[in-house]
């Protein structure tokens, strides 16, 4: 569930940062409503979810005989749930950047960047089920 969490509000929040950057230029009402969205997503579901998962991932991680190390898709799943956790503290910084008044990037930009977690998600996923190395 954690890991549900987390990700749907990484698919999410983006999506929210480019109708924020297209519908609420110059709309005080509208960009304070983006944001308190935005603040409560982060804060309220995606924060406790990234912890859960990082939590229960150690822990699995923890439990002797069940991961090889000596295969190599367990470091490259670490390596994407590293790469997950940086782009979730990326996101954090433009909700402060919006938060601040202070946001440069465009609705293309948004639209973009919601596409690298969508990449990080199926290697993920390929790791554990495949396990092809």
């Amino acid at each position: 569930m954690a890991v549900i969490s987390w990700m749907a509000g990484i698919f999410y929040l983006p999506r929210l940062f480019v109708y924020h950057v297209e519908k609420a230029a110059n709309k005080p009402e509208l960009d304070a409503a983006y944001q308190e969205m935005e603040r409560k997503l982060f804060h309220v579901i995606m924060q406790p979810a990234m912890i859960a998962t990082w939590f229960f991932g150690l822990a699995l991680v923890a439990t002797p005989g069940l991961i090889d190390w000596s295969d190599w898709w367990p470091w490259i799943k670490a390596i994407m749930v590293i790469a997950m956790t940086g782009y979730h503290e990326f996101l954090r910084s433009c909700m402060r950047s919006f938060q601040r008044g202070q946001n440069t990037r465009s609705g293309r930009f948004f639209r973009i960047a919601n596409e690298a977690p969508t990449l990080a998600m199926a290697v993920i996923v390929i790791m554990v089920v495949v396990r092809p190395f």
